[in-house]
């Protein structure tokens, strides 16, 4: 197998590295996982780089885990981006083709999203992606794909991701530290609606939740695309942290607690309301114990509040209404908690469902398959070969702010 071949994605998360390897699948279809792993890490918080060398630490330590089982060696990854420091728009923009000949040309179209990509940002912010929505020629609306078509007005309406571009250089520079080359940063939500979003879903209109441990991540898709995208500054560690004081335990065993025995709403208990949870104090020796009617107590307050925030944000995206057909998939760490669909499915008012690989995209153990811990890296894994990479327009940057900030840092280092 060529090392050519080998493909490696890298989640940044919250407080959590996960790197996965795969290969273009022997049949020709989807990537085969050969290697993944995951550590935690004080470097990183939600998706932000705290500590630059711990945060190095950690990357190479997942990364030569996920080698050992690989066999292979990695150079270059695909860099999940996450955090409340995204930001994201829609924006349009027109190109007149003057030429005798009107034929559409691929150069036509680079050219109408260059124009609708030309829009003032601040200094410290960068393109991270421009994703064309539907095009139009002459006024006429809805044209998937114009190139060979003859007009004279071309048009596109594009999804824009901007990116802090201190918080990338930060990235970039724990990546190169622990010996590793960025090949592309990636908006993780964008990858994993390629990933768990199938194309009836993407058409009928849904939401992706990605419930980080410090965000969340919501996308909307509507017509084959995402339309909306927005980060949200509340996550499942809030929580944990809540079972942690109400309990009056420590962080670590609140966490247990809450993935192994919580649930999102009082009618899953199913009867075990009266079943007793035993764990240890914060001094990590007392023994306590607590009935599961009363961890709801704890829990559902704050899955309302979070669930109602989302709930806010959907409506004011004008998109809300045209979620509901394909309804909400839930992923990231926080959709490990047992009833989260049904409290969202109540709460949003449209059906919910955690997510799942759709078919033929990834042939994984099921280790790493069914633990959202590892979705995002996965994703990024399997994002090369999607039809977003291909369509899309990322916004490359051959010798923007991001690689001359870590050329030059490594020199400095040298």
């Amino acid at each position: 197998m060529a090392k050519s071949e080998l493909i490696a994605g890298l989640d940044l998360g919250s407080g959590r590295v996960a790197c996965v390897l795969g290969t273009p699948h022997p049949d020709g279809q989807g990537i085969k996982v050969i290697g993944g792993a995951s550590v935690l890490t004080r470097g990183l918080k939600g998706g932000v780089v705290l500590n630059i060398h711990e945060t190095a630490r950690a990357i190479r330590t997942v990364v030569e885990k996920a080698e050992e089982q690989a066999g292979q060696m990695v150079h270059g990854l695909y860099l999940g981006v996450r955090g409340n420091h995204i930001q994201s728009f829609n924006n349009g923009g027109n190109y007149s083709i003057a030429r005798t000949d009107k034929e559409i040309t691929a150069e036509d179209v680079r050219g109408v999203i260059e124009h609708a990509k030309a829009i003032p940002i601040s200094t410290d912010r960068e393109i991270l992606h421009v994703i064309p929505h539907s095009f139009a020629l002459d006024r006429q609306q809805g044209v998937p794909d114009p190139i060979g078509m003859e007009g004279s007005l071309l048009e596109v309406d594009v999804h824009i991701i901007t990116a802090s571009s201190s918080h990338i250089n930060n990235l970039a520079k724990a990546v190169a530290e622990a010996g590793f080359d960025v090949i592309e940063p990636v908006y993780s939500l964008l990858a994993l609606g390629e990933f768990l979003v199938t194309e009836e879903e993407r058409d009928l209109g849904s939401l992706l939740m990605d419930f980080g441990g410090q965000s969340i991540s919501l996308g909307i898709f509507v017509e084959g695309g995402i339309r909306y995208s927005k980060e949200i500054p509340v996550g499942s560690d809030f929580i944990t942290r809540d079972l942690a004081h109400g309990l009056r335990t420590n962080i670590p065993t609140a966490e247990r607690i809450k993935i192994n025995h919580g649930v999102a709403h009082p009618t899953l208990l199913n009867g075990d309301g009266e079943e007793m949870i035993e764990f240890k104090g914060v001094d990590g020796r007392t023994m306590h114990s607590v009935k599961r009617h009363s961890m709801v107590d704890i829990i559902l307050p704050r899955v309302e509040e979070i669930l109602t925030h989302v709930g806010e944000e959907i409506q004011k995206s004008s998109y809300g209404d045209l979620a509901v057909p394909g309804g909400t998939i839930l992923t990231g760490g926080g959709s490990q908690l047992s009833g989260l669909p049904d409290a969202a499915e109540q709460i949003l008012n449209m059906p919910a469902r955690n997510a799942y690989a759709h078919g033929g995209i990834i042939d994984a153990p099921p280790e790493l398959l069914d633990n959202p811990t590892y979705a995002t890296a996965m994703a990024l894994v399997c994002y090369p070969q999607s039809a977003s990479f291909n369509q899309t327009t990322m916004a490359r940057r051959t010798e923007s702010q991001l690689f001359r900030g870590v050329r030059r840092w490594i020199k400095d280092l040298f």
